[in-house]
């Protein structure tokens, strides 16, 4: 049921904690949409928990994680990377839809808990991509995204870190910002010490203070077959190593590592943002998963569940369209661009399961792995506390310019010594 009458100190947050753009696309809502930077304060304020960076695949996915984040009291962020719902998306929910559809939720079903939107991965794979992400990044503000992760992690250590440096001008100064260092490729091209800390301290040289670094810390994207997951004595090391320079972790791969691993992420490491995709399509369609979200196979098939997520017809369609498209195991996630509206179409019974079974997984990360309940009012006293949108940054700048000059940063790279794993498609 929506909220009809705001307490004073919420409207008086709404006013000052909402950034610029958010205020200019819905003046009138009631939606409390803040900056990235807000979410990770919280979570360091609470200490020993994160919260989860919801990938909207879809808008059952997207209005499950709001009811679940006011239930738990907790900040979350709402995110869609690149490949999901970028120029090439395939999803339904894009870069620039998310803001605009979770805004409308949040209204609809009184949301009052503080959502960051995050664009994820925005992938600069070759420095012929920076140029044209340059005006890309700054319509995704102009839509209402308000949070970034610049991902140039694909590139080489010296390219990687220019690529920072060369788009940060165009990320508002009061965004949350990620980096990453190392694609996600499981067991493959781990992160080290050695390469983090060079794109961080040449990022802190520049005045560039990111509020996250993601890492390849043994995760994957999508579904988890190795059963390695998340090296979390390395992700330690590579944290107490950047400690100086106040970064929190951003975990990616979640949804194939169990309970345990995820609430030693969360405790023992300075991770803050967790992201979760695979797993919550795979709930809201009703598709068999353990109790961490890792989907359940039978000789390579997913296990549909009855009475849960789409209806079992729906399910026939999607497979038969699986089928003459030859998509397989992960490849299920390009389902969600052509049956997004399909999937909007059906009963109304249908359409609230999908959205509560996405609830009731999320209340139980937030609530019992995570350990973010009652982090929503932290952000509210922060915000009322600075009375503005912008918390300012997290870090001070310890390191000299002329010490990382284009010409040191690549004399600096050429010493570094690391495996970066094999080549292949490692989006999302």
């Amino acid at each position: 049921m929506a909220l009809t009458n705001y307490p004073e100190e919420f409207q008086t947050a709404l006013d000052f904690g909402r950034p610029p753009n958010i205020k200019k696309l819905f003046p009138n809502s009631k939606a409390l949409l803040v900056s990235g930077k807000y979410i990770d304060q919280a979570m360091l304020l609470k200490k020993n928990c994160m919260t989860i960076a919801a990938n909207g695949r879809n808008s059952f996915v997207i209005r499950g994680t709001l009811a679940a984040a006011q239930r738990a009291n907790a900040a979350i962020i709402i995110e869609i990377a690149r490949s999901e719902g970028g120029t090439g998306a395939y999803c339904g929910i894009s870069l620039w839809n998310i803001a605009r559809q979770t805004d409308t939720f949040m209204n609809e079903l009184g949301i009052t808990v503080p959502v960051a939107i995050h664009a994820d991965h925005f992938g600069i794979k070759k420095p012929d991509d920076i140029e044209p992400a340059k005006a890309e990044i700054q319509s995704l503000f102009d839509a209402g995204i308000t949070s970034i992760a610049i991902d140039a992690s694909h590139m080489p250590d010296d390219q990687n870190l220019l690529a920072n440096i060369e788009l940060a001008p165009y990320v508002p100064d009061w965004a949350g910002l990620e980096t990453e260092v190392g694609e996600i490729k499981g067991k493959f091209g781990l992160s080290t010490d050695e390469e983090a800390l060079f794109l961080i301290q040449g990022l802190n040289a520049h005045n560039i203070f990111p509020n996250w670094i993601a890492l390849n810390n043994g995760t994957t994207h999508g579904i988890e077959t190795s059963g390695t997951g998340i090296n979390v004595a390395l992700t330690t090391q590579i944290h107490d190593a950047l400690s100086n320079y106040n970064i929190s972790g951003a975990q990616h791969g979640t949804s194939g590592n169990n309970s345990e691993r995820l609430r030693q992420i969360a405790s023992r490491t300075r991770t803050t943002k967790a992201n979760v995709a695979t797993a919550l399509q795979m709930i809201s369609w009703g598709l068999k998963v353990n109790d961490y979200g890792n989907a359940i196979l039978d000789n390579d098939q997913f296990i549909k569940q009855k009475n849960k997520g789409v209806s079992e017809k729906m399910w026939e369609q999607m497979l038969a369209h699986a089928k003459v498209n030859d998509l397989k195991g992960g490849d299920f996630k390009k389902l969600n661009l052509p049956f997004e509206n399909i999937l909007l179409a059906q009963p109304k019974d249908i359409r609230d399961r999908m959205a509560k079974d996405v609830e009731d997984f999320v209340f139980g990360l937030l609530t019992d792995v995570f350990n973010t309940k009652d982090t929503a009012p932290i952000v509210m006293d922060e915000i009322l506390k600075n009375r503005s949108h912008d918390p300012g940054p997290k870090a001070k700048k310890i390191e000299s310019k002329k010490d990382w000059t284009k010409e040191s940063i690549l004399e600096k790279a050429s010493t570094i010594i690391s495996d970066k794993g094999p080549d292949g498609n490692f989006d999302d």
